[in-house]
């Protein structure tokens, strides 16, 4: 813990002793085999190394959706030659497209892997955040891409040929696609990745059109024309519901958006530690698709420094067994009301906000604080001398926070 009562997760700035060994999640050459050929655990016993982990098992799903749907397309390239089918041939492309999607994301996956420098402080996790906007853009493009095509069916209407061919194909494409799909969103939930999930989704679109192909051919061969343009209109539609979803998802990524459960999680577990009188602000965000925490904790003021440190570092522990993918905690230390304000110095950088902390008791008082005291009260007060709020049962809580 430094000066400002800062427990950086990263570097404690002390040895680590055996038990706490989990809690340094620099690559370990020895250890990465075993956990790349394992099931992903929320266990802090198996977080050695997870962005290792989690980045090979995005890879290697990348790599597999690249093989799958790069064989479909070649299939359906030569049964689009042979039928002179415009609407099988739009689809192989797609398809196509959508292997090569792929190759920028296992890019971002790589150099997410890549060690942070002074630099880039907090790593290259945003690189895949980068990905999945490209994957939105790509639905976006394909969804306009289906629109067109569909119209342009419409007005000029083209008779296909070998229709069961075109059928087999269509439905290559679509269960091709369905896999592909399955796989990625699956992985990308396991382990966080928000552009992989939406990568998955943009796979799931394609099968749709490959379906709307199949069900144009049906159509034909019953005599209806018009029937493959019809049917890829509304797939455009769905695309355009998948684009929405997707979008979402890479929108809050980008935006440091939280499950709420998430920072409730984090506040109990912070809540239980031995010692620990109460919780100022808890922040988290995602860096690729690992969990960084910010939390504050309030602790009585009678304290030596070495005591406050061990409940810092008790409290990054309760993190890492509590919250699902947090690879990384800083933990600042707050002490009870007592004596003179030690974040004044920080009221000048920051606007009067007050910030929600919770103390040991909520029970409501008529009585108002009338000085510093180690007893809790139940009014907060201001210090018209800091514009800081003081809650019940703690010290002020800077929002200013310099170096983490």
């Amino acid at each position: 813990m430094d000066a400002s009562g800062h427990t950086p997760h990263d570097d404690h700035g002390h040895p680590h002793d055996p038990h706490h060994q989990h809690h340094d999640h620099r690559p370990r050459r020895a250890s990465r085999l075993p956990h790349l050929l394992t099931p992903h655990s929320h266990d802090a016993a198996d977080k050695i190394d997870p962005a290792m982990e989690t980045s090979a098992q995005g890879v290697r799903t990348l790599w597999r959706s690249l093989a799958v749907l790069g064989a479909t397309a070649a299939v359906q390239a030569v049964i689009a030659g042979l039928s002179g089918s415009v609407a099988l041939l739009g689809d192989t492309v797609h398809n196509a497209a959508d292997a090569l999607t792929a190759v920028p994301l296992g890019v971002a996956f790589l150099v997410g892997r890549r060690s942070a420098n002074r630099r880039y402080t907090y790593g290259y996790g945003r690189a895949e955040d980068l990905a999945g906007v490209a994957v939105v853009l790509t639905v976006a493009a394909s969804a306009a891409l289906a629109a067109g095509a569909a119209v342009e069916r419409l007005v000029h209407p083209q008779t296909v040929t070998h229709l069961w061919a075109v059928a087999v194909a269509a439905a290559a494409g679509f269960a091709g696609n369905e896999w592909v799909a399955r796989h990625r969103i699956r992985t990308g939930r396991r382990i966080g990745s928000a552009a992989l999930v939406a990568d998955g989704l943009h796979a799931r679109t394609d099968g749709f059109t490959s379906l709307a192909v199949l069900l144009g051919a049906a159509g034909s061969a019953l005599g209806w024309r018009a029937a493959d343009p019809v049917v890829g209109l509304l797939i455009t539609l769905a695309i355009l519901l998948v684009l929405k979803d997707a979008g979402r998802e890479v929108y809050r990524r980008l935006m440091d958006s939280v499950d709420p459960e998430l920072v409730t999680t984090a506040e109990s577990a912070l809540r239980g530690i031995d010692g620990v009188l109460g919780t100022g602000q808890v922040r988290m965000r995602w860096v690729g698709h690992a969990l960084r925490a910010e939390a504050d904790i309030v602790v009585d003021p009678h304290r030596t420094v070495v005591e406050a440190h061990a409940l810092a570092v008790a409290a990054e522990h309760a993190l890492m067994h509590a919250v699902p993918r947090l690879t990384a905690a800083t933990v600042h230390t707050d002490h009870a009301a007592h004596g003179d304000d030690p974040h004044a110095p920080l009221a000048h950088h920051t606007a009067a906000r007050p910030r929600a902390v919770t103390g040991p008791s909520t029970e409501p008082s008529t009585e108002p604080s009338t000085g510093p005291s180690t007893e809790p009260s139940t009014e907060p007060s201001t210090d018209p001398g800091t514009d800081q709020v003081t809650e019940p049962g703690t010290g002020p809580v800077s929002e200013h926070r310099r170096g983490g």
